[in-house]
């Protein structure tokens, strides 16, 4: 099965079961979504990012806001098949988690946890 990202679906976010309320980050856009990651090395997951989405240079893109002011811009890569980076600058590894389908996009030490929706036949889902 290719996995393959519905744009609705990580534009429509719904984290479900998430422990605790993240804080609201200074930088974050009102109704920016609360997501999992681990930043550097042999860090844990928890909710300490924010994801927003938005359009930039006509392009759907992304953007996951760290707790220190930082943030990654994401566009979908152009065979479907996960997240690259916006910049280029560094490779992204995409895994999908198959227990909570989620994927696990990986930049360097971060790791980031998404919400994906996808049909059986690796189809985007409206």
């Amino acid at each position: 099965m290719s996995l393959r990202i519905s744009s609705l679906g990580l534009a429509a976010l719904a984290l479900a079961g998430c422990s605790g309320e993240a804080p609201v980050q200074p930088q974050a856009e009102e109704g920016a979504k609360p997501i999992d990651c681990a930043l550097g090395e042999g860090s844990e997951f928890g909710p300490y990012c924010r994801l927003e989405t938005a359009m930039v240079d006509g392009v759907a893109t992304w953007i996951v806001r760290h707790p220190d002011g930082g943030f990654r811009r994401f566009i979908m890569r152009e065979d479907g098949g996960g997240l690259a980076p916006m910049d280029g600058a560094d490779q992204a590894t995409n895994k999908l988690l198959h227990n909570d389908n989620r994927i696990e996009v990986v930049v360097g030490s971060d790791r980031y946890r998404l919400p994906i929706t996808y049909d059986d036949a690796g189809d985007p889902q409206d």
